[in-house]
């Protein structure tokens, strides 16, 4: 029977697809709606590994999937945020930031063939925060744009302003997030690099 924690993680990966949707729909409600709902995953990734934690209920399947659910849930935000004109998202960055997870979650693969599980480390751990932290900010700035056309009067005006005076912040925090995954991509390789070099010097079966 699949533990909690697990269940919790899967439906991460859930919320994360509806998220994308709500953010593709250019109306200030569904965005605001994918605001909510990245809230919501976001905080289960806390969640079920706590839960895992204290029920003492960790699995490999667990162990592996969790980070990679971490990796769809920012994917499809920073996806769906290069197609919104207003955000300014560089996709240079973004398409770093996904070079780098591919990357690692092969290295996860080769580990795992290997039969070991690859546990994350201190700078993935960072990263996965900053990434969030970018994803979050991004929302907020993206939300105070829609915020600006709904309002009348004072409240307009403010939220206006507060657009135009943070509207390079999604540019220049998906930057940092793009180089602070390359970071951790760098210590994972270090720390696994003789795996690395076996997995390409040793055949999968011999003859």
């Amino acid at each position: 029977m699949m533990t909690l924690a697990n269940k919790i993680t899967l439906t991460r990966a859930g919320l994360s697809i509806v998220m994308f949707l709500f953010i593709l729909i250019p109306y200030g409600w569904a965005r605001l709606t994918a605001t909510l709902i990245f809230i919501l995953a976001a905080s289960t990734d806390w969640v079920d590994g706590k839960i895992a934690r204290e029920t003492n209920t960790i699995t490999p399947f667990g162990a592996i999937v969790d980070p990679f659910v971490d990796k769809i849930l920012v994917a499809a935000a920073l996806f769906a945020f290069v197609g919104i004109r207003e955000l300014d998202i560089p996709i240079w960055a973004v398409f770093f930031i996904l070079l780098r997870e591919l990357m690692i979650s092969t290295l996860r693969v080769i580990a795992a063939l290997e039969g070991k599980v690859m546990a994350a480390e201190r700078w993935g751990k960072f990263k996965t925060v900053i990434q969030m932290v970018a994803v979050g900010t991004i929302f907020f700035v993206l939300d105070l744009y829609h915020f600006s056309h709904l309002l009348t009067g004072e409240a307009k005006t403010v939220c206006t302003i507060s657009f135009l005076t943070l509207r390079k912040i999604p540019y220049a925090i998906t930057a940092i997030a793009a180089v602070i995954t390359w970071i951790s991509a760098i210590s994972y390789l270090k720390n696994n690099w003789e795996l690395l070099k076996k997995s390409w010097s040793l055949p999968v079966c011999k003859q």
